[in-house]
């Protein structure tokens, strides 16, 4: 691969090694499959490698081409950092943003905020990317992630941005048929809906009086990695839950659910907007992380069951 043009290669292959076929690539860059194809031979004969194993439906990268994808998105986003960081701050922030964040969070509360943020910055090319997968460092490929509690990896920055517990709930149905726990042990006895996810202890609810932590291992015939469904079959009467105040408030105000244990919460779950720690962060990471700060929190004042963060 010679000086000359680089760039476009680069981002060339980063296209092809984002897409799940040639056709899709070919799409993406407004070119036809037959010059996509010759373009990728062409490159593979400059490196002496072959980057991909691909037919019209499929494309599968060698480890070679794993290799060259990595470090062109890796070139490329320095690119787009050094080109930020010679603009003016007072003019408009531009390259890629890549944001991570739950799903059912992301959807709701995220995703709005990212739209402002983009209509504000209209130079700025901005992804969401959903997925209740925990956050684990710089192995995970995002800019500004978005998460549910004190993240794990100390190479990241957090800053916390709402208060947010986790509590215990469940359908008024299920009280009548069964009685409400009065303590964490009770938890025991009764059906727990399982949430599966962002975290690995699934089965331990850790709850909290105060000063004083209780860890209740619980059980129940119904477990998902949905959010959204678990709060279903709770509404259903078909157990108890432990989740966000965010999620369930709306339940709560017109007495569909009533929240047990009260007094008792998981506060592990606040809203942190956490980014990497390097020596050069790109002014449109912190942009978003100020934004995020700012904003999130209004979305919640309004509403006694969530209280907002600094």
């Amino acid at each position: 691969m010679t000086r000359k043009g680089i760039g476009d290669d680069l981002e060339f292959f980063r296209v092809v090694a984002t897409s799940t076929s040639l056709t899709g690539a070919a799409r993406v860059l407004g070119a036809s499959l037959p010059s996509v194809s010759k373009r990728l031979r062409a490159l593979e004969s400059r490196l002496g490698v072959r980057l991909a194993r691909r037919t019209t439906r499929r494309i599968d990268l060698t480890p070679e081409g794993e290799l060259l994808a990595q470090e062109a998105d890796h070139i490329l986003r320095q690119i787009d950092d050094l080109e930020e960081r010679l603009v003016p701050p007072s003019e408009s922030l531009t390259g890629k943003l890549l944001v991570q964040a739950p799903h059912g969070f992301g959807r709701n509360h995220v995703a709005p905020l990212v739209a402002r943020f983009g209509r504000a910055h209209p130079k700025l090319e901005i992804q969401l990317d959903l997925t209740n997968e925990p956050v684990e460092g710089t192995r995970t490929r995002f800019d500004v992630g978005i998460m549910l509690g004190q993240p794990p990896d100390s190479r990241l920055v957090a800053r916390r941005v709402l208060a947010n517990r986790r509590i215990v709930c469940a359908a008024p149905e299920y009280l009548a048929r069964m009685g409400e726990p009065r303590t964490p042990a009770e938890l025991r006895e009764h059906n727990c809906i399982i949430l599966r996810a962002n975290q690995d202890d699934y089965t331990t609810w850790r709850l909290h009086d105060g000063d004083t932590e209780h860890n209740v291992h619980v059980s129940g015939d119904l477990a998902s990695s949905d959010g959204e469904v678990v709060t279903e079959w709770c509404l259903q009467g078909l157990g108890l839950i432990l989740r966000s105040e965010w999620n369930v408030r709306e339940y709560l105000r017109d007495n569909r659910l009533v929240r047990v244990l009260d007094g008792f919460g998981d506060q592990r779950a606040d809203v942190h907007v956490v980014f990497e720690s390097a020596p050069t962060v790109p002014r449109r990471v912190f942009a978003f992380a100020d934004f995020i700060r700012a904003e999130m929190p209004k979305r919640f004042d309004a509403d006694p069951t969530v209280s907002p963060g600094a």
